[in-house]
């Protein structure tokens, strides 16, 4: 199927493309597990296998090419996130990168709260609770439910006993797929003076992101899920008024003023967000991710995010009929791309492996099987997993 181009920019090498032709995946394998690692498009196959033969040809001959193609991935990270600036964008290895440069930039106290979600990925959770085993800060967890996610996390916003120094919250949950009002919560972050952090890596790539609009202070996210990227490559966007306030941990030649100039002697660190960049960049895996970012602005973000709700809508409704619990909001404002469901009598384990089998690829996660499906998954591919799963639970009657 053509989609034409949303993105009025003229770096965009193509102003239609073909979805189905971007995903061969689709025709070997029913993938539904975007929320884990998503398979590439063809064109950051492409720009992948473009770069390897340029690099065997001439090697780094072509090192001032690449410089611009890092910044016009900058670029476009920052149209993603929803941000006018690109100098507060950091190119990352990971999601657990960015925030410990949060959380080990920041100056802690005793007894200093930071508030999180009581079902986080270990990487949002993690690196908070090193900090009250190394600095005596309070860790206060609250619990995220379908009926108001926001509730318990907004009253601890807006405590006047037990105030947060910093709130860091999933955008999107990943393994029941509750997707938080970060409108809402940045606004009253913002009125109660409360930093907030947000991974981002259930969301960005999957919906619209607005860093800027919705007062986030700290945002990250991997390039492998909704991105379409790979792993090892993501962003951390700074706020701007906090990009020199973050303490540094790490330095190299990358991360000053005047970065290439290797005779400067009385370095200062970069202005900009690259100062969180201490040494070379991943150029192959900035090719590919630029391709992937650029593909999701051609298509479009709301073009993206309303597919996959298309999507979700129609596994929901084939799910249901089959008998399935759905463990994931039913509420379209409240969910993103994932859903979880699971069968009573069933292991969930045993049938997720079982689907797996069938080349069905998903996860298990929240104690049920979780599909992610992506914009470009075809209904075809969604048809297919059903089947698989209609067999699987007519095997066990």
């Amino acid at each position: 199927m053509p989609i034409s181009s949303n993105n009025t920019s003229n770096e965009s090498p193509n102003s239609e493309i073909s979805i189905a032709d971007q995903f061969p995946v689709n025709q070997q394998c029913f993938y539904l597990n975007h929320a884990a690692v998503a398979p590439w498009p063809r064109c950051t196959s492409d720009a992948v296998q473009k770069f390897a033969e340029e690099n065997c040809q001439t090697g780094a001959q072509g090192y001032l090419t690449w410089l611009k193609k890092e910044q016009q991935l900058r670029t476009k990270l920052a149209k993603l996130v929803g941000s006018q600036h690109q100098e507060c964008v950091a190119l990352v290895k990971n999601t657990s990168e960015a925030l410990s440069f949060v959380a080990y930039g920041l100056d802690w106290q005793a007894g200093d709260i930071i508030v999180i979600s009581d079902d986080e990925f270990p990487s949002n959770r993690i690196v908070w609770e090193s900090l009250a085993q190394k600095f005596g800060v309070i860790i206060q967890q609250v619990h995220i439910n379908t009926e108001n996610p926001e509730v318990e996390i907004l009253e601890a916003i807006n405590s006047s006993t037990l105030k947060p120094k910093l709130i860091s919250v999933s955008a999107v949950q990943y393994a029941s797929g509750i997707k938080l009002d970060l409108a809402k919560l940045g606004k009253a972050c913002k009125e109660h003076n409360v930093l907030f952090c947000v991974d981002a890596i259930q969301a960005v790539g999957a919906m619209e992101f607005k860093c800027d609009e919705w007062h986030i202070d700290f945002a990250m996210a991997d390039g492998h899920k909704w991105m379409l990227g790979p792993e090892g490559l993501g962003f951390f966007f700074v706020k701007q008024q906090h990009i020199k306030k973050l303490n540094l941990y790490q330095y190299g030649w990358h991360m000053i003023k005047g970065a290439g100039d290797f005779s400067i002697k009385d370095w200062q660190p970069a202005d900009t967000a690259q100062r969180f960049e201490c040494g070379s960049p991943n150029m192959l895996a900035g090719y590919a991710l630029e391709a992937s970012t650029d593909l999701l602005l051609t298509v479009g973000l709301n073009n993206v995010a309303d597919s996959i709700e298309d999507n979700y809508a129609y596994l929901q409704l084939q799910l249901q009929a089959l008998g399935a619990q759905i463990l994931s909001p039913l509420k379209r404002h409240q969910r993103a791309g994932i859903i979880t469901f699971k069968f009573e009598g069933i292991d969930s384990g045993w049938l997720y492996q079982q689907l797996m089998n069938n080349d069905v690829v998903c996860a298990n996660r929240g104690s049920g099987v979780r599909f992610s499906p992506h914009f470009h998954t075809t209904k075809e591919c969604m048809e297919g997993a059903i089947n698989v799963l209609k067999s699987l639970l007519a095997s066990r009657q």
